[in-house]
């Protein structure tokens, strides 16, 4: 009886850190997009992002209260979702707009499927892509009362100058937490700074997105044109965000790279060929499906040799 074992399923190699408080973290990076889109466009800004994250919040509260299921809103990870989700709405959209996209991305893609960590893709972003195809007149239209003229994205559509301190600094038009690039950066500082994420997927996603903009853009090495690409839009989000996600991203290092890879490939091709202004969330979604198929082949080797 003294040498009794105890039988657990896996993993049986556990991290120090907590589901909550990574995704505490996660909320603290996004607050420096979260701040400036409030400064950049208002006090309705405030009120999307209230209404998403209270929705996720009821949306799983109550999905887990009638399924009898253990309650586990403490974890945040519903709170991460719904501030995501109104990172990437127009500012301009409806209320109600958030509550739609919010239940669909709880309720859909995130607890029919069993809940945390069995999701097979982000659902921020199947959240903004069912809005962006139930509601496209809501969600793409971004006339404000701050900015009234073309995002920086259509105005590079349309082959019109933008001047890149704008878009890094964030004083323009788009969705509310895309428009900073450097309060985004602020916030991926962070994610690497307490080990949240790391540089694999986002450096992979980077690196192929300029290469193919620089082979297939037109321009060549155009330091302006590369810099107006990379800071516009929502690709600094989805990117440093979206693309890190635990759930929907592989788990071997080389599957890391080739599904950033993967990613930084079909956001260009969506950009540049597409009809829509912005392809990267349906990058990030489409590569969410091969994850398995991409652990699956990057899996590495055994020690050892076969005869």
């Amino acid at each position: 009886m003294e040498n009794k074992r105890n039988v657990s399923v896996a993993p049986h190699i556990r991290g120090t850190m907590s589901t909550s408080k990574i995704m505490r973290l996660v909320i603290l990076a996004l607050l420096p997009a979260a701040g400036f889109g409030i400064y950049n466009f208002g006090i309705r800004a405030l009120y999307h992002m209230i209404v998403c994250i209270v929705t996720c919040v009821l949306t799983e509260f109550t999905y887990e209260a009638f399924a009898d299921r253990p309650v586990a809103i403490g974890d945040f990870s519903s709170a991460v979702t719904g501030l995501l989700l109104a990172l990437s709405l127009p500012v301009n959209a409806p209320l109600w707009i958030g509550f739609a996209g919010g239940v669909f991305a709880i309720l859909i893609v995130k607890m029919l499927f069993g809940g945390i960590g069995q999701n097979i893709v982000n659902p921020a972003l199947a959240g903004r892509c069912f809005l962006l195809i139930s509601f496209a007149r809501h969600m793409t239209s971004f006339a404000c009362d701050a900015y009234t003229g073309p995002t920086p994205l259509e105005a590079l559509k349309q082959g019109d100058a933008v001047d890149p301190l704008y878009l890094i600094f964030g004083n323009t038009g788009g969705c509310i937490g895309e428009t900073s690039a450097l309060a985004i950066l602020l916030g991926a500082v962070i994610l690497l700074g307490f080990g949240i994420i790391n540089l694999r997927i986002p450096a992979s996603c980077f690196a192929v997105f300029t290469g193919m903009l620089i082979f297939l853009g037109g321009r060549g090495f155009d330091e302006i044109y590369l810099v107006q690409e990379l800071c516009s839009g929502g690709l600094m989000l989805a990117f440093w965000f979206m693309a890190t996600d635990y759930t929907t991203s592989p788990i071997t290092k080389r599957g890391q790279l080739l599904y950033g890879a993967i990613i930084g490939a079909l956001a260009a091709v969506f950009r540049l060929y597409g009809s829509a202004l912005e392809g990267v969330s349906y990058a990030i979604l489409l590569t969410n499906l091969l994850t398995p198929i991409i652990e699956k082949i990057t899996v590495p080797r055994a020690f050892g040799r076969r005869r």
